[in-house]
């Protein structure tokens, strides 16, 4: 399995400059930003769920779309996933700590915005 970007360092008392397009972290940021990615690490912040229970939390995104858009958060190790080997077989996923430090301050984000719409705003 590929190690995440997360774990690699950038060098002593360096940073990632996710400016330059050849930054590692700036997939890790592509990723998490992206218009579905932001969505899975937001339902998956309290509770882990199973594959069509998280296509049903997020409404309009289709299987394919949230297959790539887990893949790649696995990948970036933000997200775990586990395969029950039943017939069919059972995928639960759920947030890495990685995951959870990045996703924190996005769903802070999200309860924000939505306290500050009012109601006709939000339909």
């Amino acid at each position: 399995m590929v190690e995440g970007v997360q774990h690699r360092q950038a060098g002593a008392g360096e940073r990632y400059d996710v400016f330059h397009t050849a930054c590692p972290a700036r997939d890790v940021v592509d990723h998490v930003t992206s218009r579905w990615g932001i969505w899975v690490l937001i339902s998956l912040r309290s509770t882990n769920l199973r594959f069509y229970e998280l296509r049903e939390s997020i409404q309009g995104i289709s299987e394919k779309m949230l297959s790539q858009t887990l893949r790649a958060l696995v990948q970036d190790d933000l997200v775990w996933r586990e395969v029950e080997p039943t017939t069919p077989p059972q995928v639960t996923y759920g947030l890495t700590e990685f995951g959870r430090d990045v996703g924190g301050p996005l769903t802070e984000l999200f309860d924000r915005i939505t306290r500050e719409l009012s109601p006709r705003d939000a339909a």
